[in-house]
C-alpha cells in the first residue's frame, strides 16, 4: 500500500514528491537523473505499469498509451474516476486529480510516436481468423453489428479525438476488454455504443475479433485519423456519448 499511497500523492502534488517516488522506482537511474519537474517525468507513474513511453507492458493487460487519441484518453481516466471502468490502482491514482491534470496527462501520451512492435504469432485457426476479419471489416448486419472500422477507422488507428485504435493490442487485452463491456463491468457517457455492439456479438465472435485483431500487423502511418471514414452501403451510423460527432462547419 505504500507505492500506491505514493503514486497517488505524487501525481495529486508533484512538485512536492516526485523526486522522491522516481528514487523508489529506479534507485540508480535516480542518482543521476536530475528533478525536472516536468509532465514527462511525472508520467513516469503511469509508465511503471503501462511500459516506457506508454508502449505497453509485456504481460499483456496494461495497454499502449502512446499516440492514442487525447480524447480518448482523457475519458479514460474519467471513466476510472467516476466508476465507469474498474481497476482500484488505477481509482486511486486519478481520484485526486483535476480535469484540467488529466488532460495534461493524456495529451502527453497522445504527441508521443514511438514505434509498435510486431504482432505475436497466433494459434487461432483459419476459420476463427476469418470470422473475426468478416466482423471487423464488414460487421453483421443481420445482427445489427456494426464493422469495426466504421468507427475506428479504415486502418484501425483510431479517430481523432476519442476514438481509439484497435492494432497494436493484445488478444488477451482486447478479449478482456470487450469481456468487460459484455459482462457490465465496463462502461462509456451514454449513449454506450460499445455496450450494444458487445451485447450482439457471442463469446466466440469476441474471441475472433481479438485474435484476428491481434494478429495484424500496424500500417506505415499509425497515427489517428481526422475524420469518420464514409459509411458502407446499407450501414447505420450509430450515436456514441464518448465520441460525439462533431458539427460541420
Amino acid at each position: 500500500m505504500l507505492k500506491i499511497s505514493l503514486f497517488t500523492r505524487w501525481l495529486a502534488a508533484p512538485c512536492v514528491i516526485a523526486g522522491g517516488l522516481l528514487g523508489l522506482l529506479a534507485p540508480a537511474a535516480a542518482a543521476t537523473a536530475p528533478f525536472e519537474d516536468t509532465i514527462a517525468q511525472r508520467a513516469m507513474a503511469c509508465t511503471a505499469c503501462h511500459g516506457p513511453q506508454g508502449r505497453a507492458a509485456p504481460d499483456g493487460y496494461y495497454p499502449r498509451l502512446a499516440g492514442k487519441p487525447a480524447g480518448y484518453l482523457y475519458n479514460q481516466l474519467i471513466n476510472f474516476r467516476e466508476g465507469r471502468r474498474h481497476y482500484g490502482l488505477m481509482t486511486q491514482l486519478v481520484d485526486p486529480l483535476t480535469d484540467t491534470y488529466l488532460m495534461e496527462i493524456a495529451q502527453y501520451f497522445s504527441q508521443l510516436e514511438v514505434p509498435y512492435p510486431a504482432p505475436m504469432a497466433t494459434t487461432a485457426s483459419a476459420g476463427v481468423l476469418r470470422q473475426g476479419e468478416r466482423l471487423v471489416m464488414q460487421g453483421d448486419a443481420a445482427r445489427q453489428v456494426p464493422a469495426c472500422v466504421q468507427c475506428h477507422g479504415q486502418a484501425m488507428t483510431g479517430v481523432a479525438p476519442n476514438i481509439p485504435g484497435l492494432l497494436g493490442l493484445p488478444r488477451d487485452y482486447l478479449n478482456a476488454q470487450l469481456g468487460a463491456w459484455k459482462a457490465g463491468q465496463r462502461k462509456a457517457h451514454a449513449p454506450d455504443c460499445m455496450k450494444d455492439v458487445v451485447a450482439r456479438l457471442s463469446l466466440e465472435d469476441i474471441n475472433a475479433v481479438g485474435s484476428w485483431l491481434a494478429a495484424q500487423p500496424l500500417p506505415a502511418n499509425t497515427k489517428p485519423a481526422t475524420s469518420l471514414p464514409p459509411l458502407a452501403a446499407g450501414a447505420t451510423a450509430i450515436t456514441c456519448g464518448s465520441a460525439p460527432v462533431r458539427a460541420t462547419p
